[in-house]
């Protein structure tokens, strides 16, 4: 481990010197800094997949290279990219969209719904996170015109549209994800896998002029990424929110809301099934709902935010906190202690033998919350929820493990999982019945066909208004849902603030709530920046 740390810092070391040599690098600030127009961004991990949007990239932020047929304002409305507009037949089964007529590609080739049709079937086939199962098919019925014809009614395919970068039929290869072509506001310059990326301004792009003319992203730790703040070698810089409270000459603080969330997911089956792979599935003790309402009850999430997270985030209840389906009637009282020893009290639990821990039928209440050992903030959440819970007389022990350890134990143990993305497509994910069992999709088999039901209704919704009724119903309708008021198969803790070092005269606009931390939210609305 030892040889491991110092392999680290001596390759973060070694970018360091080679950022620290690059023409026009970010310094701390001076009178000229205005007229630069490059800047030095750390501000997230390498895409291991390259940047291939048929594959996933770009699904958790801007895809950078590509463009999107539509997309989310600032307040998380769905507006115009490369689309002009589109329009939603009666039955809600063919979405028709037309698009710019005046877009290249940066290699100078114009971009035409052939590109979108082959965009849509490469990324049907791929077989990769990208789900197009709903799709039918996808016809370029003129240069300008998309036709997507679905299996069933989904209102949520409009999220698809804002997910999926287009590829050029031209130019698409097996290496495209290591060198991509695309029409967005940059274009690829050079990938240094494991330590640089470097990208330009694209001149061919229809969209406002991006303020700098190039951009690089160095590939750093988080003490090597903090360190290059510190030394004035970065403008932008993520940091996790320990080192928040740690003022940096010349760059200020910017926290930025997210629905980036963590929280424990429950098995809520008896114990006694196996996946198809063989893995154990479900739990006795967590499979009794007062249990895992007397959980989501006890813990207070504030502390958890102000504790583990220095304040640099908010309690979070649901999967979709303040997103437009989001529902605010989901929100429980928690730090309720008295409330939660009464949940289990009428629900037969109690410490017949004075050990301090209860018990039911014989059975103590006692299991394993399992996080990924490599995550410390996972960490220090589980241990803390624990904490919070062995005053109830449940025995919550904590485990970290790998992740391939855990994709072996999810289905029978809890675990610290996280979520957050801009489509209630992830709800139906995360909680639909016949999801269970699928990748970390529903590890913890619940199923309530009501709330099945309301999900069926929200996809099958021909406008946006009505779906979102019908999401917000399926998490709690007054007398059910998959909310902690309702069944509680997670217990939600806490949505991070994604929090990053500025340059002080860097101006980033108005970043919008960001999803979950996978790919690079803050680049946005990138094309926006510039110097105050």
């Amino acid at each position: 481990m030892a040889k491991k740390r110092i392999w680290q810092l001596a390759a973060g070391l070694a970018i360091m010197a080679l950022v620290a040599g690059l023409s026009g690098c970010a310094g701390p600030k001076s009178d000229n800094t205005a007229a630069k127009n490059e800047l030095v961004l750390a501000i997230n991990a390498e895409p291991e997949g390259g940047f291939d949007p048929t594959t996933g990239w770009g699904r958790y932020g801007s895809p950078l290279f590509q463009s999107t047929l539509l997309k989310r304002d600032k307040d998380l409305q769905i507006v115009n990219d490369l689309a002009t507009g589109y329009q939603v037949s009666a039955d809600g089964l063919t979405w028709t969209v037309k698009i710019r007529k005046d877009v290249e590609f940066s290699d100078g080739k114009p971009l035409t719904a052939a590109d979108i049709q082959y965009t849509y079937e490469t990324a049907q086939k791929s077989n990769s996170v990208v789900d197009l199962t709903i799709m039918k098919s996808v016809e370029a019925a003129d240069d300008d015109i998309v036709v997507f014809t679905l299996k069933k009614p989904q209102s949520a395919f409009v999220d698809v549209l804002t997910g999926i970068g287009i590829v050029p039929k031209h130019a698409h290869g097996k290496d495209y994800a290591q060198h991509p072509i695309g029409s967005g506001p940059f274009k690829f310059v050079q990938w240094d896998k494991g330590q640089q990326l470097i990208v330009e301004a694209n001149p061919k792009y229809y969209g406002p002029k991006p303020g700098f003319s190039k951009l690089t992203f160095l590939f750093l730790s988080e003490d090597a990424a903090y360190a290059a703040a510190k030394a004035g070698k970065a403008d932008v810089v993520a940091i996790p929110p320990a080192f928040s409270k740690q003022p940096v000459a010349g760059m200020r603080l910017i926290a930025v809301d997210s629905v980036d969330n963590r929280g424990i997911v429950f098995p809520t089956v008896k114990a006694g099934g196996k996946t198809e792979n063989g893995y154990p599935v479900g739990n006795d003790v967590t499979a009794d709902g007062a249990i895992r309402k007397a959980i989501n009850a006890a813990v207070d999430r504030k502390a958890l935010v102000d504790g583990i997270l220095e304040g640099q985030g908010t309690p979070a209840y649901t999967i979709c906190d303040r997103l437009p389906w989001w529902n605010a009637d989901a929100v429980i009282n928690d730090n309720d202690l008295n409330g939660a020893k009464r949940i289990l009290a009428e629900a037969g639990w109690k410490d017949a033998d004075g050990d301090g821990i209860l018990e039911k039928d014989s059975r103590k209440a006692e299991f394993t919350l399992i996080y990924p050992a490599s995550d410390k903030t996972r960490q220090a959440l589980a241990i803390a929820a624990a904490d919070m819970v062995k005053p109830l007389g449940i025995n919550m022990r904590t485990e970290g493990k790998s992740w391939d350890d855990i994709k072996t134990l999810m289905h029978s143990n809890a675990v610290m999982l996280g979520w957050g993305s801009h489509t209630p497509l992830e709800m139906y994910y995360v909680y639909y019945s016949k999801n269970s069992g699928i990748d970390y999709y529903n590890p913890g088999y619940y199923s309530n066909p009501a709330v099945d039901a309301y999900m069926d209704k929200a996809l099958a919704a021909t406008g946006q208004d009505e779906a979102n009724g019908y999401w917000k119903k399926a998490q709690w309708d007054g007398s059910t849902g998959l909310s902690a008021k309702g069944d509680a198969p997670w217990a939600w803790l806490v949505n991070l603030k994604h929090c990053y070092l500025v340059r002080e005269n860097l101006d980033i606009g108005q970043p919008k709530i960001e999803p979950h931390g996978h790919g690079w939210p803050i680049t946005d609305n990138i094309a926006e920046w510039h110097w105050k």
